[in-house]
């Protein structure tokens, strides 16, 4: 079978080529570069430098003629996404028609859309939320990633194209870039191996749902094996406070000098973000494997031998 990857050098599309490659299956890589990293992108997999929006997905998809497409190239900086939400409408929402129609036109059965379950459901109200809850985004990346999903639907009920749309929790693990608008997992293992005391914005009891890229990657290899169509939570319907996370990444550094030190509240920031995974394991056979504190020390012995300080 033959998988093309959008966004396959970033962090979490390069997780799921490897695994995919791993499990026998040809992969092939569309990614600008802007924010994934050659040295991302698995040997065995062929790779084509372009953005979304290039007419030049078409040829590609045409030669390729891959099964499905996995869809994860995305302006992915939720604060960029409201500074300038005209360049993440640009790409996330312009882009993606683009590759869309270039599936419908080379009739690929199947896409698998990385979509966002931190973002689309807004502010909870209930927890853990399951796929039936309201959809109110609060931020333009959260709008693109809901009208995105919104577009498949349109595209299997005119043109009968397949779609599983994976709504991820907060993804952590090797690769996860710790600049920019990162995941603090990321950012916090930085600062601590590079001898610096992290920040924790505000009071440090924001939570967050944090599953490990392994365990992501793992969700896509079943996405690509089901016929499901429709919205899938990827979590741990685990809650994990910002100050929680930190505590554990000081134990797993062995470093005691460090202490929880609290900056300004991030403007606009979540309070809450936990899912339900019940439909995962129920449709797909998917429950999260690695644990919280398991899942970070793999991380942070990956910074460790990975990352230039």
């Amino acid at each position: 079978m033959k998988i093309l990857i959008t966004g396959g050098a970033g962090f979490i599309g390069s997780n799921v080529a490897d695994l995919l490659i791993k499990n026998n299956m040809e992969v092939v890589v569309i990614d600008d570069l802007s924010t994934g990293k050659l040295e991302n992108i698995n040997s065995s997999a062929k790779f084509y430098r372009c953005d979304i929006r290039e007419s030049r997905v078409f040829s590609i998809i045409e030669t390729e003629k891959p099964d499905i497409v996995i869809h994860n190239a995305a302006q992915m900086s939720v604060r960029n996404s409201v500074e300038d939400p005209e360049n993440d409408a640009s790409i996330n929402i312009l882009g993606s028609i683009n590759i869309f129609e270039a599936c419908r036109k080379y009739d690929i059965k199947k896409i698998i859309f990385a979509s966002s379950g931190g973002t689309v459901y807004g502010e909870q109200v209930s927890f853990p939320a399951d796929e039936t809850h309201q959809t109110k985004p609060i931020c333009p990346y959260g709008v693109a990633k809901l009208s995105i999903e919104k577009y498949l639907y349109y595209y299997y009920v005119t043109y009968g194209m397949k779609y599983t749309s994976l709504r991820y929790a907060n993804i952590y693990g090797p690769r996860q870039d710790p600049h920019g608008e990162a995941g603090v997992v990321a950012i916090f293992s930085e600062k601590i191996i590079g001898g610096d005391q992290p920040i924790i914005n505000g009071d440090g009891e924001q939570t967050r749902d944090y599953v490990f890229v392994e365990d992501v990657a793992r969700a896509n290899m079943l996405a690509i094996e089901n016929d499901f169509t429709g919205e899938i939570n990827i979590s741990t319907a685990v809650e994990t406070s910002v100050n929680e996370l930190f505590n554990i990444l000081k134990e797993i550094s062995g470093k005691e000098n460090l202490h929880e030190i609290h900056g300004p509240a991030k403007e606009g920031e979540q309070k809450r973000s936990v899912l339900l995974y019940n439909k995962a394991e129920m449709i797909l056979g998917w429950k999260p494997e690695v644990k919280i504190k398991d899942g970070l020390v793999k991380t942070f012995n990956w910074f460790k031998e990975n990352i230039n300080i």
